[in-house]
């Protein structure tokens, strides 16, 4: 078997909101085709036009291969050494960011193409060992423009998430700082306010995450606030810090009651070694596009299970990303929760229509994927839709 193209398709919902921080409103989706007819699909949470370009520019000279270029006429079927192919040969441009962000959405698509040929799903190629089932937490943004209604609407998610059957909740509860939702400017103890009500709202036995997105540049700061956040039983704080202070998330570490979660911009298994021998982080959160596809997200969930760390991937894109995710995490026990951008709850068109036959949850649990490769297809009326057009 032989590839014989790559597609990038970006995808750009026509009712963009540049002031939201929210990364299902645009995708970049890759299709690798083969002799064969089998045809891989994968995506990565990034500059979508940037990925293309990466994936798409020709060969310059020996340390700056075009990716297109390394994959057409390989086998397939021999993704590890894809990898090591696309990683070394664009080592002068990529190495890390955007390029391992490229590399992740063909790689993923590659696992793809390999489940399909042999007839199983990705996670049966994966590893060894396995879950019996995966459990998502529902990932929550709310809407809202000022304090009050921002509070309410993200209680009223969270029951929602509860009633649906979801085990676990993640709160979005920003703010203030880079990324601060619908402009938001709070004082920091509105914080712990916006999650009392929520924990009021779902009780005490219902799981609760709380992702603050990097507000903080100051650990001392931070602390203050996140220490506040004790007594509401949160499985994890994430990315509280901005995300090169390696020296301020270990001083959370050391300090607070709370699992501090670190992982979504991470690429390679390289950046996850330091965040987690000198940030000391409790739970890395590889996101599989971005870390560089599912042959480094495994990889990492390695490094963290010898460390004993929990693993709790981020995914806030479509339906190809969450059938990544659940694969990945089948064979990491250390993995705890994936996240699960529902799509009941989600007004992205993204999201709730890109694929067919979506993974659902079903009792609280993600079933293991039964059919071949990632398990998912490209709805191709949504592809032409919502295709952008630059």
């Amino acid at each position: 078997m032989e590839i014989t193209d790559v597609i990038c398709h970006v995808l750009l919902l026509p009712d963009l909101h540049a002031e939201d921080t929210d990364g299902s409103q645009d995708d970049i989706v890759v299709e690798i085709h083969t002799d064969e007819g089998i045809i891989g699909i994968g995506e990565s949470d990034t500059n979508p036009w940037g990925a293309r370009a990466i994936i798409e520019s020709p060969t310059i000279h020996t340390m700056a291969l075009g990716l297109k270029d390394m994959l057409i006429g390989q086998d397939p079927l021999q993704v590890e050494a894809l990898w090591e192919r696309m990683y070394v040969g664009s080592m002068h441009y990529g190495r890390r960011g955007l390029g391992i962000n490229a590399i992740g959405a063909l790689d993923m698509a590659l696992w793809d193409i390999k489940g399909k040929a042999l007839g199983v799903p990705c996670w049966q190629l994966l590893g060894d060992e396995q879950q019996p089932f995966i459990k998502p937490y529902a990932s929550l943004q709310p809407r809202g423009k000022d304090l009050d209604s921002y509070s309410k609407s993200l209680a009223e998610w969270a029951v929602r998430a509860k009633e649906y059957g979801f085990p676990a909740a993640k709160l979005e509860v920003t703010l203030s700082g880079p990324y601060a939702h619908h402009g938001l400017d709070e004082p920091a103890e509105s914080v712990p306010e916006v999650v009392r009500v929520c924990r009021e709202a779902v009780g005490p036995d219902f799981v609760l995450m709380v992702d603050v997105q990097y507000t903080w540049s100051n650990a001392r700061d931070c602390l203050r606030t996140l220490k506040r956040l004790e007594e509401f039983d949160l499985f994890f704080i994430e990315t509280p810090l901005q995300m090169d202070d390696i020296d301020g998330i270990a001083f959370l570490h050391d300090n607070l009651n709370i699992r501090i979660a670190y992982g979504e911009w991470q690429t390679t298994r390289f950046e996850f070694i330091e965040l987690m021998d000198r940030g000391k982080i409790d739970v890395a959160q590889p996101d599989v596009g971005r870390v560089g596809g599912l042959t480094e997200a495994k990889r990492v969930c390695d490094l963290a299970a010898d460390r004993d760390r929990l693993i709790v991937p981020h995914c806030w894109k479509s339906g190809i990303g969450i059938a990544a995710s659940v694969h990945m995490a089948i064979t990491a026990p250390n993995c705890a929760y994936v996240e699960y951008l529902p799509a009941e709850l989600c007004h992205s068109a993204l999201r709730r229509e890109l694929v067919e036959e979506d993974l659902c949850m079903e009792n609280g649990v993600i079933p293991l994927p039964t059919k071949p490769g990632l398990g998912v297809e490209l709805n191709r009326d949504t592809v032409e839709r919502l295709r952008s057009p630059v």
